[in-house]
């Protein structure tokens, strides 16, 4: 008990480092052998104890089962589980201090030990533990003047770990098996979500490209029509929907851009444009 009562933690993250450390140490006591033997196999324990201290002969002179009755009346104590933030465990007498300086574990586990199935003494053991966790880190948090918010984020980094209980029991890997399964199920559906909105996209992309060519085309179409008997005034060549024309305001002719030396360019900067003709015309007197 002595590796708990002197570390007091004080920071949020202080507390949750001492929560991981005791919680491990616990979670080694109930997922191994040694734990188990300690609290079940009491006439093994005896035993041993007895043979050291009596040679042999002197124990078989007296009956084993009066013995062994007489040992449990004298041992009979309410042991706990502690686990310290060195990640180290042990199985001890509760402290004599009243009030003790940090809650106290639940008592005599070692007696349900005797009356249930291994499996299900290490299930309540489990929730037990998990309870004193809890106590202790939000004892450090009252003591330590944490406010809700510090008290929120200490529940929510404790929260992300599965508990004692569910990692004794094997909920904790049937949880992270559901986990990644959905999340496997989740991504592929969004891939295929992706994938579709993508072919849908592209699909209405193509569409409405296809549908500005066609417009286009049409435009095209209608101004070869309308101005397809036009000539050039200048070198009398057919209009062509591919090349820069341009009309003079004068006499309402049109005129290759090549042919007059205007480029689309220049053109947006005259404001009234005359072709040389019309331009030679005005300059005589």
């Amino acid at each position: 008990m002595d590796g708990g009562a002197s570390y007091n933690p004080r920071t949020v993250e202080e507390v949750f480092r001492d929560f991981k450390g005791r919680r491990a140490g616990m979670i080694k006591a109930l997922t191994t052998v040694a734990f188990s033997k300690q609290m079940g196999d009491g006439k093994r324990c005896f035993l041993d104890k007895l043979h050291k201290c009596w040679p042999e002969s002197f124990c078989i002179a007296f009956s084993f089962d009066k013995i062994y009755v007489n040992f449990l009346n004298a041992e009979k104590e309410n042991l706990c589980l502690y686990g310290f933030p060195s990640e180290q465990w042990e199985v001890n007498l509760p402290a004599e201090e009243v009030p003790p300086e940090l809650p106290e574990p639940a008592l005599g586990i070692n007696f349900a030990r005797d009356g249930m199935q291994e499996k299900d003494w290490l299930s309540l053991v489990a929730v037990h533990s998990d309870a004193w966790l809890l106590s202790v880190a939000f004892y450090f948090g009252s003591r330590f003047g944490f406010d809700k918010a510090d008290r929120k984020r200490l529940f929510s980094m404790i929260n992300d770990l599965p508990t004692i209980f569910e990692v004794v029991t094997g909920a904790a890997k049937k949880q992270v098996k559901e986990k990644s399964s959905v999340s496997n199920h989740s991504s592929n559906k969004t891939k295929s979500n992706s994938k579709q909105r993508g072919s849908e996209s592209q699909g209405k992309y193509s569409k409405a490209m296809q549908a500005k060519d066609e417009d286009d085309e049409g435009l095209d179409e209608e101004d070869e029509e309308d101005h397809g008997e036009t000539l050039c005034g200048a070198c009398g060549e057919n209009y062509a929907s591919d090349e820069f024309w341009i009309c003079c305001d004068i006499c309402e002719k049109w005129f290759h851009g090549k042919c007059v030396k205007i480029t689309p360019a220049r053109a947006e900067h005259i404001k009234q444009y005359k072709c040389p003709s019309c331009s030679n015309k005005r300059a005589r007197p």
